[in-house]
């Protein structure tokens, strides 16, 4: 298992209903990425309908994607010829009729290593309206990297999916998001403590700037198992957009194992019985 993991984020601003448009940014960012030597990288939240509340429902149909889908074969090839981890943010997915908020995983060969799809729905954007929510957690496992959890957005608010991520043996989680400028103090209290509770790295790349429906934060990070953020890209004030940014920063994976003693007290005496 290594030792050590550089991380890269792609912040930027999705437009609305362009899937073209995106997916070009999103192959660009992921090519300056590895210029600057990330071996995973982390796209945000719906990035390729754009997350506009006001029209995400048309935007989504028209973006989404199926098994086979080009979108999903381009995504593949640039992990393989980068060599690198792929978290592909969240993208619309159609399956059985039914639309869904999707993150796909792809290894350094291209292959299709997971799903997740978001398993807790954002009822002040209308999510439930557009989207089935997934039925499961996800995890996924590698001997060069552990066991990695995948969790889009709002289901990073919630303790008991880190702390179930964390049973399962997650000591890296990847979280895809489109957190809101309105939400700042749950981005700046609840994560961190999060990864301070569970002994986890938390990897969290958000969209950032202006829709005509509100501002994304952006602030995209890299959130130490201390709790302390390590790395962050910039912020946007309500109304504006700021310039699309990667960042990329290399972490000691050992950490999350030689995590601060409380939170391993945490982690073995709990009490599932009083948790009803």
């Amino acid at each position: 298992m290594r030792q050590s993991l550089a991380v890269g984020i792609a912040q930027w601003l999705a437009l609305a209903g362009q899937p073209e448009a995106n997916l070009a940014a999103a192959l660009s960012l992921i090519a300056e990425a590895r210029t600057m030597g990330a071996e995973l990288m982390v796209l945000p939240e719906l990035w390729l309908c754009g997350y506009d509340p006001a029209t995400l429902a048309t935007d989504a149909v028209k973006s989404a994607v199926a098994a086979g889908d080009p979108v999903l074969t381009r995504l593949a090839a640039a992990a393989r010829e980068y060599r690198m981890w792929l978290v592909a943010g969240s993208v619309p997915e159609a399956d059985g009729g039914r639309l869904y908020n999707s993150c796909f995983v792809f290894g350094p060969s291209g292959k299709l290593v997971t799903r997740h799809r978001k398993a807790h729905l954002y009822p002040p954007r209308g999510e439930e309206s557009v989207f089935a929510a997934g039925d499961r957690l996800t995890t996924f496992s590698d001997p060069s990297l552990g066991s990695v959890g995948v969790v889009v957005c709002f289901d990073g608010d919630f303790p008991e999916v880190a702390a179930a991520l964390s049973r399962g043996g997650a000591r890296l989680v990847v979280a895809p998001c489109a957190c809101e400028v309105e939400a700042a103090q749950w981005w700046d209290l609840v994560y961190p403590a999060t990864a301070l509770v569970n002994g986890q790295w938390w990897v969290q790349a958000n969209q950032c700037g202006r829709t005509s429906s509100g501002t994304f934060l952006g602030g995209s990070r890299v959130v130490a198992p201390s709790g302390t953020i390590i790395a962050e890209a910039a912020r946007a004030l309500p109304g504006v957009t700021p310039p699309a940014e990667v960042l990329v920063r290399r972490i000691d994976l050992r950490i999350a194992d030689q995590c601060d003693p409380k939170s391993e007290l945490l982690r073995t005496r709990r009490r599932p019985d009083l948790y009803a």
